[in-house]
């Protein structure tokens, strides 16, 4: 039975998104504009996000550092793309107290600015080097348009930065962190991601170039879901971050940064969950299993606790419901909040030695032996659901991926049935603004794989010099 509460995805996609986030309890709206309270669902899902990534980082040499909030004007100016980018999005403070301020505080859109200021300060030698920093903090941009997770003047992110000796050390962390993020979509979130150079009308305010995540939702539009900039020597001499070298002459760094939102939030949603609510990837659930006595007699809630237990030992997290709710209502809740498996357990399956298993994405039930190795089955059933959610949504996103060699196939898929599409592109911003006209068309990001599905610019039909990766954005 479809939950009531939950507008049917195939009928209003937006509606859908917004009734999940709230049926879920991952988010709230405040009355604060254009900013949301994160729910202790939602938090628990940005927290679990934040240790596996924060694992990841640190395996490959990065510690977390703190930033303050506020950067003065002048600070902010110094490189001047940055600013020019984020100008219509940021938020001045001009007043502290009762007294108005000598210079304005930007309320920090990003920290490029005040991680440079820092590094000038820091880094005197090549023995200084590398620097890899990253910070888990909140950032605050102007947006006009929001929405819970995938786009809000407050959100909630973490912003690595570092600096290296050579060109080829900072390239390669550029690219280092890409594949960082793509593993955490694939392994983790089960979000197949196609990969690539943004061009240089999308690219990041301030960089030599920007690879980015992109991957596609369970409505054919896309999501940017991470990027890594490589910012080579820009930032460096904006603000003398310079050292000696090891001929002992003068150098200047060179930079990258790349970071990652709770917009993942929002991706999950969008490419997992169904009309019952919240599906998550067992690796990703905050709890993985949770266990629904159907009476609450000592023999019931002994074995519920021994089961626990069990499923401890093998690190599966696990919760016992042991709520004052009827059986179907915690059933419910389970499934709109997303948990992979359910396990219910009463007075009758006791006496037949079992217990009822219940998948989240599926809705299979299946029975289990008491008898039987009750751990080892739990697990193969959560790996075999995070394996099988990657390839749904793998199979998705192949099935609204097309290839079009004409600005009218462009126009009559993206009219049909959004999606990835595939088309070559001759490189000129022009013809990247007449692809915006179709349904705000842009393109995602420049294939570096070097294959070819054409020689001609899907647009102006000149020749062609990049296989671009097109859709509709959130």
């Amino acid at each position: 039975m479809k939950n009531k509460a939950i507008t049917s995805r195939d009928v209003d996609f937006a509606k859908w998104y917004t009734d999940v986030v709230k049926a879920a309890h991952l988010a709230d709206y405040s009355n604060v504009k254009g900013c949301t309270v994160f729910e202790p669902n939602g938090y628990a899902l940005w927290e679990k996000m934040q240790t596996i990534l924060n694992q990841m980082f640190k395996e490959t040499g990065h510690q977390n550092v703190y930033m303050p909030l506020l950067i003065p004007e002048n600070l902010m100016r110094k490189e001047g793309e940055l600013i020019q980018g984020f100008a219509p999005e940021v938020a001045w403070v001009t007043q502290g107290g009762e007294k108005t301020l000598e210079e304005r505080l930007c309320i920090r859109p990003t920290s490029e600015t005040l991680f440079s200021d820092y590094y000038s300060n820091v880094v005197k030698s090549y023995r200084d080097l590398p620097l890899k920093y990253n910070q888990w903090c909140n950032v605050m941009r102007w947006e006009k348009e929001t929405r819970p997770f995938l786009r809000s003047r407050e959100f909630l992110w973490q912003e690595g930065h570092t600096v290296h000796e050579t060109k080829e050390e900072a390239e390669e962390e550029t690219r280092k962190m890409l594949s960082i993020y793509k593993a955490f979509f694939e392994d983790y979130l089960a979000i197949p991601v196609i990969t690539g150079k943004k061009t240089e009308k999308e690219k990041f305010k301030g960089a030599e170039y920007t690879l980015t995540v992109e991957a596609l939702m369970y409505n054919g539009i896309s999501l940017q879901s991470a990027t890594s900039h490589y910012f080579g020597q820009k930032f460096s001499k904006a603000y003398d971050i310079s050292f000696k070298d090891r001929n002992n002459e003068l150098s200047y760094c060179y930079q990258t940064s790349w970071g990652a939102t709770t917009r993942m939030i929002g991706a999950l949603i969008m490419v997992h969950s169904d009309d019952n609510g919240l599906v998550l990837p067992p690796k990703i659930a905050p709890c993985q299993v949770v266990i629904v006595p159907i009476q609450t007699s000592s023999s019931v809630m002994e074995q519920a606790k021994e089961m626990k237990k069990i499923l401890e030992e093998v690190q599966i997290s696990v919760q016992i419901d042991t709520s004052e709710k009827s059986a179907g209502f915690k059933f419910a809740e389970a499934e709109v909040n997303g948990i992979p498996l359910r396990i219910e357990i009463g007075e009758r399956d006791l006496k037949e030695d079992k217990v009822v298993v219940t998948r989240r994405d599926t809705r299979e039930k299946k029975e289990v032996s008491l008898n039987e190795d009750i751990a080892g089955i739990i697990k193969q059933m959560l790996d075999a659901m995070q394996n099988e959610m990657f390839k749904r949504a793998q199979a998705r996103q192949e099935a609204l991926t097309f290839t079009c060699h004409s600005l009218e196939e462009v126009k009559a898929q993206m009219e049909k049935q959004p999606g990835f599409i595939h088309a070559m592109w001759c490189g000129e911003e022009a013809c990247e603004a007449k692809m915006k006209e179709i349904k705000g068309t842009k393109s995602r990001c420049i294939l570096e794989d070097g294959k070819r599905i054409g020689d001609c610019c899907v647009v102006c039909g000149k020749e062609a010099k990049h296989h671009v990766i097109w859709g509709i954005q959130y």
